[in-house]
């Protein structure tokens, strides 16, 4: 399960092919930002999308950041994802995901920022891993955000196409994936 040591929160696969967790911990306020997959980042060398996430995270008053993603396996390019869904590799996403949280959630607040973008139509399996994600969380209550104006069909922005100095705004999850998922 995750490293969580004074420094960094980080969980990756054997093999590194898959991140699970990535961020510092909060004393009292965490955003934890859910994007689509993960690319290269890690402690010793973020990406553009995790620097932007800890510069918003620290904007917004958290003094904790965390991102995890609708599916783990590390690709630099969203089109070089399985095309089909590793069930045991979302699973253990899922997993991860909700033994963090229950591992911080009795101390602190907790905002959970929708930040996947339009990429979430990329694969068709990324919606119900995304539902997977919210029914393992839901039983925590926690507020879920998004940043900026939302896409003309409805998904929330990537991290990098936002200005700074936007406010999270209520994002309504379960009426997203009612949406997405055509239910």
């Amino acid at each position: 399960m995750a490293d969580r040591t004074d420094e960094w929160i980080y969980s990756i696969n054997e093999d590194n092919s898959a991140r699970f967790l990535l961020g510092r911990p909060a004393r009292k306020r965490l955003l934890l930002t859910i994007g689509v997959n993960p690319s290269t980042a890690s402690p010793e060398k973020l990406d553009p999308t995790v620097t932007t996430v800890m510069n918003r995270a620290s904007d917004l008053g958290f003094d904790g950041w965390c991102t995890v993603n609708l599916y783990p396996q590390r690709s630099t390019d969203p089109n070089g994802m399985d095309s089909a869904c590793n069930r045991a590799l979302h699973e253990r996403n899922v997993r991860e995901v909700r033994f963090f949280l229950d591992a911080v959630a009795p101390g602190g607040e907790i905002a959970v920022w929708a930040a996947w973008g339009a990429l979430i139509t990329k694969r068709p399996y990324l919606a119900d891993c995304l539902e997977d994600l919210y029914c393992s969380m839901a039983p925590l209550g926690l507020d879920w955000f998004s940043i900026g104006k939302r896409t003309k069909d409805g998904h929330p922005h990537h991290p990098l196409y936002l200005k700074r100095g936007l406010p999270l705004e209520s994002f309504d999850i379960a009426a997203y994936l009612k949406s997405v998922k055509g239910v």
